[in-house]
């Protein structure tokens, strides 16, 4: 390997680091109960207008992130898919994935489409402008910023809460799970919401 990339390579990790223990700093932890977050919401998506009341009577799993995010977005989608992937067949139709971007500047809705199919052929992508997106994510409980990068090819990245939302078929928020959780936690999450 040479220097070149050995330091590309430490530069990396080393902005990775960086962006996660902001991440840490700066995450809020909303103690506001779980009945005063959620709600429905109207986004886009390259089919159309896609809003929460459209998938009553099924349960949600909803990410917020961006399709250039280099580690939990694309790990959080693929344990979404890995349990989506595990349901039964009757039980598959009766759950919906969605996949917020806050990147709209980068994520037209066909690359958005076309990421969130790569995970499972189900999932959603969605974005709106600056000012919708600040209320979806206020409504959840959730955060994201611009931070600038100068030094690099990508200009900027988004520092975001990485949650898997789960929302009951009455369109209630009802709990969330970390990125880091395995698909199989998520896949009984998801079965208790269908047996509620």
């Amino acid at each position: 390997m040479t220097p070149i990339r050995i330091l590309l390579i430490t530069c990396i990790l080393a902005l990775v680091a960086t962006l996660v223990f902001i991440r840490q700093q700066t995450e809020p932890n909303s103690s506001a109960p779980l009945s005063t977050q959620g709600g429905d919401f109207t986004l886009n998506s390259a089919e159309g207008p896609v809003s929460l009341r459209d998938f009553r009577g099924q349960a949600v799993v909803l990410y917020i992130g961006y399709t250039y995010c280099p580690d939990v977005c694309p790990l959080s989608l693929a344990i979404l898919g890995q349990a989506l992937k595990q349901l039964p067949e009757e039980d598959a139709a009766r759950v919906q994935g969605l996949f917020i971007s806050v990147d709209p500047e980068r994520d037209s809705l066909e690359h958005l489409r076309d990421y969130a199919r790569f995970f499972h052929p189900s999932l959603i992508g969605l974005t709106a402008d600056k000012a919708t997106l600040d209320q979806v994510v206020q409504q959840y409980g959730a955060f994201y910023r611009r931070v600038e990068m100068r030094d690099s090819a990508m200009e900027y990245a988004v520092d975001h809460s990485s949650r898997l939302y789960l929302i009951n078929p009455k369109g209630e928020l009802v709990g969330s799970l970390s990125h880091s959780s395995s698909p199989d936690l998520l896949l009984r999450r998801i079965q208790e919401l269908l047996n509620d």
